[in-house]
């Protein structure tokens, strides 16, 4: 047994989402949001630490990470869970982040996700992005709707991920999971070939470069449905995002590319709860509508917000509503709510007339 299982088991027992280990310091858990030193433990020397750590890692892993001073896979405990992991070195020595991945696909029920997101499963084609900050349960939202579409539909689904996170078992659908660096050598290669597999459903784990953005924009024109996950926290940025990856002589024509795919931006936020008793989800969900098109391409993304207002019977939610139907239903603090908020003025003002 690896020294470093017994670290995971008490990640698992004490509700933890991630195991943060750094040379010098004791391990510390993320627990509904809050980074705190596991009771009792004592620092670990960067020669410990190190040691602990190659006992996870391959012969190949280990020499990856000895030249890149970073590495990510995953590794699996039985009867604890699987954990997506990330070493690099820092200034102190070397240094670990351990997230653990569900054994259970949670269903959009279990989640409390909005109808309107449940719906993008049974999309025939387009491009559906869910974005926001690392550890806003994007992976989960995706897992989700990935089961959903398994669940009803005979399709073929490639996800391409870094690394695969969610296992999920083939039931209507036939699912390919592909790992990059170990399956395929990288998302652009593995979008590539998905184009010629006959794939309806592509999952883009990380669209972080501007090849993998301008692949899968292309896959979505071709007839797929493909999601892709993007680190921006809004409908706006994520829009800007797409095109500023591009030289500006080819932005027009992404704009008209993008238009024509884009069918969803979904923006998720994790606050912690006002009791301390877990976390909640803030959703900004913003679909395609009549106007959407022609704002994309004419470069008038600042008045998608408008259009989100404008459409709330449809689904659409602005995040400054969803914060304050949280803050309303004393889910989460006036001051969590307010910290997140865009439009902090109206959400004074909104927050005096509830509290």
């Amino acid at each position: 047994m690896a020294r470093i299982d017994e670290l995971f088991r008490s990640l698992k027992n004490e509700g933890g989402s991630d195991l943060h280990l750094l040379a010098g310091q004791p391990p510390r858990l993320r627990i509904h949001g809050r980074l705190l030193a596991l009771e009792n433990a004592q620092p670990l020397s960067n020669e410990t630490l190190e040691e602990m750590l190659r006992e996870i890692a391959t012969p190949e892993q280990w020499e990856q990470f000895q030249a890149s001073g970073d590495l990510d896979f995953a590794y699996g405990l039985q009867n604890v869970a699987r954990f997506r992991v990330n070493f690099l070195r820092q200034h102190q020595g070397v240094a670990a982040i351990f997230r653990i991945i569900p054994e259970k696909i949670l269903s959009f029920d279990d989640l409390g996700i909005p109808e309107a997101v449940r719906k993008l499963a049974y999309l025939e084609q387009g491009l559906v992005l869910i974005t926001g900050p690392t550890g806003s349960g994007k992976s989960t939202t995706l897992a989700a709707i990935i089961n959903e579409i398994n669940e009803h539909f005979s399709k073929h689904v490639v996800t391409i991920e870094d690394p695969v996170e969610f296992i999920h078992a083939n039931k209507k659908s036939v699912l390919s999971q592909r790992e990059v660096h170990h399956h395929t050598t990288s998302f652009g290669d593995a979008l590539r070939v998905a184009i010629r597999q006959d794939a309806d459903v592509i999952l883009v784990g990380e669209m972080r470069d501007l090849e993998t953005i301008e692949l899968a924009i292309t896959a979505a024109e071709m007839g797929a449905l493909v999601f892709g996950t993007l680190h921006t926290n809004s409908a706006v940025k994520t829009i800007d995002r797409l095109i500023d990856a591009f030289p500006a002589k080819q932005q027009p024509q992404i704009r008209t590319a993008v238009a024509d795919s884009i069918c969803a931006i979904v923006s998720q936020l994790l606050l912690p709860a006002a009791d301390g008793a877990g976390r909640h989800a803030a959703y900004e969900i913003l679909l395609r509508s009549n106007s959407l098109p022609k704002l994309i391409r004419e470069g008038n993304t600042i008045m998608l917000e408008s259009v989100i207002q404008s459409h709330g019977n449809q689904g659409m939610c602005t995040m400054d509503d969803s914060l304050m139907e949280l803050f309303s239903q004393r889910k989460i603090s006036g001051a969590m709510a307010m910290s997140r908020a865009n439009n902090k003025p109206r959400f004074e003002k909104l927050a005096r007339i509830r509290d």
